[in-house]
C-alpha cells in the first residue's frame, strides 16, 4: 500500500504546481490591470490640470491689472512706474525721454523693456538701467545707474560749473547741474577757448588731472580746491594755505610736487602777503609776492 501511495503523490504535486501558477498568473494579470488604470486616470487627470492651468493663464492675461496704462509715460506719479536712483538725471526728464515709446500692448509678464533701457541710455549720465515688472496691478520699477561725476568745470571760481566729467570720462551738460548728489568732484577751470578746450579732454586728461591733485594732497597734507587750467602752458593749483603755480604738465610736473612737504613749512613762516608759489623751474623755488 505504501508503493501505492508513492505513485501517486507526484499527479498530485503537478495538480497542486499547475494550480499555483494559474494562481499567480491570475494575480500578476489582476494587477497589471490595476496598474494601467491607475496610469490612465493619473494621465486624465494630468490633462484636466493642463487645460486648467491654461485657461487660468488665459483669464488671467485678459484682466486690466495685466496691462500697463496707455498713459503711463505721460503722468507723474501714476503709480505704474517708479523710478528710483535718479539722483541727477530728473524724474520728468526720464518721463519725457519715455513718453515718445510705444507702452506694450502685451501682458506686464510678456512685456518687453529693451526700448525703455535703450531709450535712457542715450542720457548722458545715465551709465545702466534696469527694469523690473511686477502685476496686480501690472507697473515696472525703473532702476537707474548714474554715472559718477569726479569733474566740475567752471570758467571762473565765482561762476557756477558748464559741464561735468564722470569716472569714465564722459562730459555732461550743465541742463544735468547743479550736482544733486554726495559726490565731491575736483573743480577745475576752463574757458572752454581753442587753447583749453576742455570739450575735446579724453579719459587720460581726466586721469591726469585726478592724478595732479592726488599727489598735491598727499605731499601737502590738504584739500585742493580747485585747478586752473584756463593757460594749458601754466596751470596753477589752490590748496588753502597757497596758490601752487606748477607750469606745463610735462614729466618733471610730479617731481616737481614732491617738493611741497620742504617747502611748505617755510611758506607759513612768511609775514608777507603771497601771491603764489613758483614750482614751475625744474629746480628753483620762489615765492612770489603780492
Amino acid at each position: 500500500m505504501s508503493a501505492k501511495k508513492e505513485n501517486k503523490n507526484p499527479k498530485n504535486s503537478e495538480i497542486v504546481g499547475d494550480r499555483h501558477f494559474v494562481h499567480t498568473k491570475q494575480r500578476e494579470r489582476r494587477v497589471r490591470k490595476g496598474r494601467m488604470r491607475r496610469e490612465r486616470l493619473r494621465i486624465f487627470l494630468r490633462f484636466l490640470f493642463i487645460l486648467a492651468a491654461a485657461y487660468v493663464m488665459w483669464f488671467v492675461s485678459t484682466l486690466p491689472m495685466m496691462y500697463l496704462p496707455k498713459n503711463v509715460f505721460t503722468i507723474v506719479n501714476s503709480g505704474a512706474v517708479q523710478i528710483v536712483n535718479n539722483n541727477i538725471v530728473p524724474t520728468h526728464k526720464i518721463l519725457t525721454t519715455l513718453s515718445h515709446i510705444k507702452v506694450p500692448n502685451s501682458p506686464i509678464y510678456m512685456a518687453k523693456t529693451n526700448e525703455i533701457e535703450k531709450a535712457l541710455k542715450q542720457l548722458p549720465p545715465v551709465e545702466d538701467v534696469y527694469v523690473r515688472r511686477y502685476a496686480f496691478p501690472a507697473r515696472i520699477q525703473i532702476i537707474i545707474k548714474e554715472r559718477i561725476p569726479v569733474m566740475l568745470i567752471a570758467p571762473d571760481v565765482k561762476a557756477p560749473p558748464v559741464a561735468y566729467f564722470s569716472q569714465d570720462g564722459k562730459i555732461v551738460g550743465r541742463e544735468y547741474l547743479p550736482l544733486k548728489t554726495k559726490a565731491n568732484p575736483l573743480l577745475v577751470l576752463s574757458y572752454g577757448n581753442k587753447g583749453d578746450d576742455y570739450k575735446n579732454w579724453d579719459l587720460a586728461k581726466i586721469n591726469e588731472l585726478q592724478k595732479i591733485a592726488k599727489y598735491i594732497e598727499t605731499y601737502s597734507k590738504e584739500k585742493v580746491e580747485y585747478i586752473d587750467c584756463r593757460n594749458p602752458e601754466d596751470i596753477y593749483v589752490k590748496i588753502p594755505t597757497i596758490n601752487i603755480r606748477l607750469g606745463k604738465t610735462d614729466g618733471q610736473i610730479f617731481n616737481r610736487i614732491a617738493r611741497l612737504p620742504s617747502i611748505l613749512p617755510q611758506v607759513k613762516m612768511v609775514d608777507s602777503k603771497i601771491k603764489y608759489l613758483d614750482l614751475s623751474w625744474e629746480k628753483v623755488n620762489y615765492l612770489k609776492l603780492e
